[in-house]
């Protein structure tokens, strides 16, 4: 195989781009988080620039993954950061001393910045007509709410509630929130765009090549035929270069220029580019005395920001998530996917379900606490076991939830002492309906594989090759694999929600059968994964399957300083069959880092929806120096499985894993990330408790909930 590029420096990126008599862009960006432009100047940029104003985008169209909301460059800004104009100049110096010579003039609106408060009556509406596209075909049903600011509301029912919950002889009800995060990649977003006969191709990094090239030719009126993406490896993505982001506005700047086109956003473009889904989860739960689960229900406010994007899905995934891997017979979710005027919220690894497995999972402890009963043993009560059925009426099948809990327990030595230490257990479900199709080719003594699954640094790639080696007989170094290009890789459906290797395995199996039965020189594969759920209900197919996994912590306090030290940390995956190892355990730690960083570190701040801490420096990612004092996790894997995605996985259930073993020390945090701060809040808080309960023995202080969030 040699060194790898990326060892060697030798691997190029979309920052590397270059193209002949290629100029290079800068956008304009609205500094209100919702103003109408009313005016924008050019005369005083340089003749050697071209201007892409509002008056040069008039014939193109509205577009969006999941709602058609997004215009290529907005005459009403609904963010801080929004594109209103841009410039293309010989270099990219010159392109941003241009931007900074366009004179606008906005006309400042009412804005809103929570996501509950923006489902109140009177809030100002941030896409009054949002409810028009909802009848597009996307891969789910979209529901928006006319007249509000709820561009999808999807809802699971199963069973009944108020008989379930009558049913309970405990109820517990808590409320968390979680901030939204920044993707923070080493590369940032960069992209060519380029027209040749109306044509147009893209150069850029992107995880759904097919899905930006449908969305473009909606954008530009054109058959999807006449635009090509070609997908240059990423370094790093975790969700952020999914969809359309900067290549709109890029493509029409380059067919106004004539020519080759290029932009590479800055470091604080990113932080208004796309964030992870801030959200509000109220859980209630009710058990019998014994544990056994009864009922549950979730209410769920999620900002998806200016524009809807793939918002629909993060809460419709956030939602049935949620409900957990457990037996509960009596479930009502309501997940709301709500526009406010921040910057747009997508696709983050772990897409959403990190956000309802911590408020999940942290309710499950607070029952423990009232039931008087081990964490770990009304967890291995509840847990769904093979052929019980989930609450979205799906059969489960190769069920190793109880296998995932057990090994995170004992990791940390949990029943023999549980003081200082926090169990996690998940369930997050995989793209479904889905599509893959793959080819393969003889080329001299080799083999070519033709796939759109996307590199970003996870190796997809390479298990292409050790899985062709394997089923074609040959080695790994014989087999190349293209990048991803429209215009020769068979279709996917894109390289998200764990499913690449998964999906890319079952076709490229068939395709291989069809090499061989054809005795040609090329193999076609694909597969399909059917499914969906009802949005009004959430019954159906959720997932083809399900991905499967559980974290434990074990920490300590410094309860003079709020200082939380974790001492061990595990993370445990079900991979069903590992193809790459190697990759596979460095998946695990990549999620379990980010995974951390959500619990300890990271939150995107704002003041009047203004982003204050957009660069490196403010905002906090965990660094070397802050892992676990043991970081550990595992592979778990069945004789004669099917490959597992695993790569987002061990993310989710870090955050809850702390939380919980604070939680065991009568520390209550509801909120992340738990800095020391918030620790120290929580050591004042139990202290106060400890001293209403001893000069009152009956009387137990509440955790504070109001009707639709947090209070106090």
């Amino acid at each position: 195989m040699g060194i790898d590029p990326r060892v060697a420096g030798a691997q190029r990126y979309s920052v590397d781009l270059e193209r002949p008599g290629m100029l290079h862009a800068a956008f304009v960006r609205s500094p209100h988080p919702h103003a109408r432009v009313l005016a924008v100047d050019a005369s005083g940029v340089p003749s050697d620039c071209v201007t892409l104003l509002p008056d040069d985008v008039q014939d193109l169209h509205l577009y969006g993954c999941q709602v058609r909301d997004e215009p290529v460059l907005t005459p009403l800004a609904r963010h801080a950061g929004d594109i209103v104009a841009a410039v293309a100049a010989p270099t990219a110096e010159a392109a941003k001393a241009a931007a900074r010579l366009l004179d606008v003039r906005y006309e400042e609106l009412p804005a809103v910045f929570d996501p509950v408060q923006a489902v109140s009556p009177g809030t100002p509406l941030i896409h009054p007509d949002g409810a028009l596209s909802a009848g597009e075909a996307v891969s789910i049903g979209v529901r928006p709410l006319a007249g509000t600011n709820v561009c999808h509301r999807f809802r699971l029912v199963h069973g009944d509630l108020t008989a379930g919950f009558g049913e309970a002889d405990v109820v517990v009800q808590q409320a968390f929130r979680t901030p939204g995060a920044a993707h923070a990649p080493m590369e940032p977003h960069a992209a060519v765009a380029e027209w040749e006969d109306g044509r147009l191709t893209i150069w850029t990094g992107t995880q759904t090549p097919f899905n930006l090239r449908g969305d473009l030719a909606v954008a530009f009126g054109l058959e999807e035929e006449r635009v090509r993406i070609i997908a240059i490896p990423m370094g790093g993505s975790f969700g952020a270069k999914t969809f359309v982001r900067h290549e709109a506005p890029l493509a029409a700047l380059a067919r106004k220029a004539g020519r080759p086109v290029k932009v590479v956003l800055d470091r604080t473009e990113e932080f208004v580019t796309l964030n992870r889904h801030p959200s509000v989860i109220r859980v209630r739960l009710g058990a019998k005395r014994d544990g056994t689960l009864v009922a549950k229900e979730l209410d769920c406010w999620v900002d998806t920001g200016a524009y809807a994007d793939c918002g629909p899905g993060v809460a419709t995934k956030l939602g049935y998530a949620g409900v957990g891997p457990y037996r509960i017979p009596h479930v009502r979710v309501d997940a709301l996917a709500i526009y406010t005027n921040l910057p747009p919220n997508g696709a983050f690894r772990g897409y959403g379900a990190m956000q309802s497995i911590w408020a999940s999972e942290r309710t499950m402890d607070v029952l423990a606490e009232r039931l008087e009963m081990s964490p770990l043993e009304l967890r291995r009560k509840n847990l769904l076991r093979d052929g019980d059925v989930f609450a979205t009426g799906e059969v489960m099948h190769d069920v190793q939830f109880e296998r995932c809990l057990q090994a995170a327990a004992d990791a940390v030595d949990y029943e023999r002492d549980p003081r200082g230490k926090g169990l996690c257990v998940l369930l997050k479900g995989m793209q479904t309906p889905s599509r893959a199709a793959i080819s393969v080719e003889r080329a001299g003594v080799g083999y070519v594989i033709r796939s759109a699954a996307c590199e970003m640094g996870q190796g997809v790639r390479r298990s292409l090759q050790l899985m062709g080696a394997q089923m074609l007989g040959c080695e790994p170094g014989q087999i190349d694999v293209p990048e991803p290009d429209t215009d020769t890789s068979p279709f996917d459906t894109r390289t998200t929600s764990s499913r690449s290797t998964h999906m890319m395995g079952r076709a490229l199996e068939v395709a291989v059968r069809d090499l061989r039965a054809s005795g040609g020189e090329r193999g076609y594969g694909e597969v399909h994964n059917e499914g969906g759920l009802d949005p009004d209900t959430g019954q159906g197919v959720a997932s083809t399957h399900w991905h499967q996994g559980a974290a434990a912590a074990h920490v300590t306090v410094d309860e003079e300083t709020g200082k939380l030290t974790i001492e061990h940390l595990h993370g445990v995956a079900y991979a069903g069959r590992v193809v790459n190892r190697e990759g596979a355990e460095l998946q695990n730690e990549g999620s379990m880092i980010m995974g951390l960083g959500t619990a300890l570190f990271e939150a995107i701040e704002f003041a009047d929806g203004q982003v204050t801490n957009a660069n490196l420096s403010d905002y906090n990612l965990p660094a070397i120096g802050d892992l676990p004092k043991r970081f550990t996790h595992e592979l778990i894997e069945r004789e004669g499985a099917e490959v597992h995605g695993l790569g987002e996985t061990v993310l989710p259930p870090v955050p809850a894993a702390i939380g919980n073993a604070l939680f065991s020390l009568g520390l209550e945090l509801h909120e992340l990330p738990m800095s020391a701060e918030r620790v120290l809040a929580a050591v004042d808080a139990r202290d106060a408790r400890a001293a209403a309960a001893d000069s009152a023995p009956e009387a137990r202080v509440p955790v504070a909930v109001d009707g639709q969030g947090l209070s106090g």
